[in-house]
């Protein structure tokens, strides 16, 4: 039998249907399922696994039902392991999850009959250093972000390139993001949109006090270096917008390439482009 892990955002009430259907579905076809917790309340599973702990059981497919957030979640759990995800946009405003609902059991047959394609989207290694030592380490999928977490204060920023001093300046925060992540709060933050073979990572200020600063392409083999001058209190570095620690005085964030990727599962290529259309109207 083969295996497939589910791993579901919470609070969405139409996956009590979903579920059941998609676990049937699995089974007709020679794969039992494990499930997470968020998955497990909405079918009454006894038995969840935790996401960090389902790579252990070595799944064959990886089953996303949510949005972004869930995937990057999902992402970061399997960095370490080379699981195909398949992703299903429940959400309104997915660019990762680009599979709708009514193409699931589509692309799962693709899957089954060896004909879906796999998309490798490169992780970027975050780094927090305190003291002098590796205090604490991430692999992301979309971006780290350095800003003020309450009081809107701007903070005085140093970026380096390399040990190469880039630039000093005032903002709200500082983005530094895979070309997967260029879509993200890159996108918000008016950073550049950037195809996801292609190999680099982007710097992108938040309201910059000059307007001549501007986000910065970097290549994908570089290392990027994060400072701030003095630290506001309640500073925050933010990994993919769901995990994050306050950053203390003297600390240094460093950025570079992941040696880990993740595997999307899709049923035809250039989806980016046909998100891009939908979501942003680009007719």
């Amino acid at each position: 039998m083969h295996l497939a892990a589910i791993i579901s955002k919470p609070q969405k009430p139409e996956l009590r249907t979903i579920l059941p259907d998609l676990i049937a579905w699995l089974s007709r076809r020679g794969y039992n399922s494990i499930v997470d917790p968020d998955s497990a309340h909405y079918i009454d599973a006894s038995d969840p696994i935790d996401r960090e702990e389902m790579p252990e059981q070595n799944p064959d497919l990886v089953i996303v039902l949510g949005g972004d957030g869930t995937l990057l979640s999902a992402a970061r759990a399997f960095a370490k392991t080379t699981v195909p995800i398949l992703s299903v946009n429940l959400g309104s405003l997915g660019f990762l999850t680009e599979i709708p609902l009514a193409e699931l059991y589509t692309t799962l047959e693709a899957w089954c009959e060896n004909c879906a394609g796999i998309e490798l989207r490169s992780m970027m290694r975050i780094e927090l250093h305190r003291d002098g030592q590796l205090f604490q380490k991430w692999d992301a999928l979309n971006d780290a972000v350095v800003a003020k977490g309450a009081i809107a204060r701007m903070a005085n920023f140093i970026v380096a390139l390399d040990n190469q001093f880039v630039a000093s300046f005032r903002a709200d925060g500082v983005i530094v993001s895979t070309p997967t992540g260029s879509t993200a709060y890159n996108l918000a933050a008016d950073g550049p949109i950037v195809m996801p073979s292609v190999d680099a990572m982007m710097v992108t200020p938040i309201c910059p006090h000059l307007l001549t600063i501007r986000p910065i392409v970097v290549p994908g083999e570089s290392t990027i270096s994060v400072h701030l001058e003095g630290v506001p209190s309640q500073t925050f570095l933010t990994v993919d917008g769901q995990e994050a620690v306050e950053i203390h005085r003297g600390d240094s964030i460093s950025c570079c390439k992941s040696e880990y990727s993740v595997r999307l599962l899709r049923l035809r290529p250039n989806g980016l482009f046909n998100v891009l259309r939908s979501k942003l109207k680009w007719g």
